[in-house]
């Protein structure tokens, strides 16, 4: 017969659960955090003269401005010495804190589980991106501020373990120093001895010195901990993903919103206004069968006439221009159709889309052709223009891809930064979750290739 395995107490997961049990000099948890505290010390004295350089020119500075009344100080040497200080921060803080991020990061497993990001981006090649990147994000700073409070830290670490060490020897060798004082007078802080006999009650608060020290190496870790998880530790990438979550499904909502709002409008306009703009239209002309022609009325009701004309033009127009009505009701390649058509430009259409795609890739690709065919006829001085589009099958689970390229024999040198509407093109692309190249080299031709997938507005992958 078999005895069942004794059941015994789960060990504390984290430093300040150790610390509020009753058992917390049973575990190892006091003396992972004397550890951590100890490092620290020393972690703390090698960051201090390491930087000493780097912030000379502002305690030569502030050196002047105590010694010296300010206003016998001339600014040259004041402001010299401020923009010197400021100058090797800049250049050579980050290179002092990101090494000792690293090294504090790990540090951290002797009072914590982990993991620990840093919160890092991930830079370019090259060193100037590297630079770029680290001088620009908000972790490097987060490091060097952490670098400026770590000697502090270290000072109070250093100045409340060795206190408490320094009391424990004493009393724990009274009887000793007394012995060896022949005679004399020896003083343990709040009491004095003369013999080794007055010493040895004394040494019973020795130990309870020591656990008064380990309780307060625990508090001391524990507070370096919320500072460098404030400071040194990013995100997890669970929170991350999870937030990343949260921006897809509502950058999802908005679009579909968007759209929605769109083709309202579109209806609005199309059946209300211009349905209204066309009985007037007809009620003018008949109106002049009742007036004589040439007369003063005449003209004046036919002027009317085709102005309200002029406005169901621009308000088709209009009306195209929010939500075609052909793209609603026949597809995309009819609306790429319609669009060559309007083009000024001559232009040709290559599609092959058998079957209706969401109405979110289907708006996308129509307005991303509209943009790229009024980009050709304004600036590229083209004689021709190819529209293609095509539907990729998708693999390995992954929905299909609509391909959609628009080329022309036009001058080229088409950058997204010189106001051609290329990067509202790019950001509307890439809120559907696809992508957009451009290839327009000086003397052309120029293509624009965009893909889009044709599911549900996918995530933007987490790197």
């Amino acid at each position: 017969m078999t005895t069942p395995p004794r059941m015994t107490k789960a060990q504390p997961r984290t430093l300040l659960a150790a610390l509020l049990s009753p058992r917390f000099l049973l575990t190892a948890w006091p003396w992972r955090a004397l550890a951590h505290s100890a490092n620290t010390v020393f972690v703390g004295l090698a960051v201090a003269v390491v930087a000493m350089p780097v912030y000379l020119p502002w305690t030569l500075v502030g050196g002047m401005l105590l010694r010296r009344p300010w206003d016998t100080l001339s600014t040259g040497p004041v402001a010299a010495g401020f923009l010197g200080g400021l100058a090797m921060v800049l250049v050579f803080a980050p290179l002092i804190a990101l090494p000792l991020g690293v090294l504090e990061r790990r540090r951290l497993v002797f009072i914590t589980r982990g993991p620990f990001p840093s919160g890092h981006r991930v830079p370019e090649p090259g060193l100037w991106a590297w630079a770029r990147t680290r001088l620009t994000e908000g972790a490097t700073w987060r490091e060097i501020a952490y670098s400026v409070l770590l000697v502090p830290v270290a000072l109070l670490v250093c100045l409340v373990l060795g206190s408490l060490i320094s009391a424990a020897a004493v009393f724990a060798t009274g009887p000793l120093l007394a012995q060896e004082s022949r005679g004399g007078q020896v003083s343990l802080g709040f009491v004095t001895i003369t013999s080794s006999a007055e010493a040895v009650p004394y040494m019973l608060l020795a130990p309870v010195i020591l656990v008064v020290l380990l309780y307060a190496s625990a508090v001391l870790a524990q507070t370096h901990l919320a500072i460098a998880r404030a400071l040194l530790v990013g995100p997890p990438k669970d929170e991350l993903r999870a937030e990343l979550s949260q921006v897809t499904e509502s950058r999802a909502r908005l679009v579909n919103a968007f759209e929605y709002e769109r083709r309202r409008i579109e209806r609005d306009l199309h059946d209300g206004a211009q349905q209204r703009l066309v009985a007037l239209s007809v009620d003018l002309g008949l109106a002049r069968l009742d007036l004589e022609e040439g007369s003063e009325a005449d003209r004046r009701v036919a002027a009317a006439q085709a102005n309200a004309d002029e406005l169901i033009d621009e308000l088709r127009e209009l009306v195209r221009g929010i939500h075609p009505r052909v793209l609603t009701d026949r597809g995309l390649p009819a609306a790429l159709e319609e669009l060559a058509d309007r083009c000024p430009v001559p232009t040709r259409v290559e599609a092959a889309v058998p079957v209706r795609l969401p109405a979110h890739v289907e708006g996308t690709a129509y307005f991303v052709v509209a943009e790229a065919l009024t980009n050709v006829a304004k600036h590229a001085g083209a004689a021709a223009v190819t529209v293609r589009a095509c539907v990729l099958p998708g693999t390995g689970g992954s929905p299909d891809t609509l391909v959609v390229e628009v080329a022309d024999d036009g001058a080229g040198g088409a950058e997204p930064g010189q106001g051609s509407g290329l990067t509202g093109l790019t950001d509307r692309v890439a809120v559907m979750g696809g992508t957009m190249e451009l290839s327009s080299p000086q003397g052309g031709p120029t293509r624009i290739r965009v893909e889009l997938p044709c599911g549900p507005i996918p995530p933007t992958p987490l790197t």
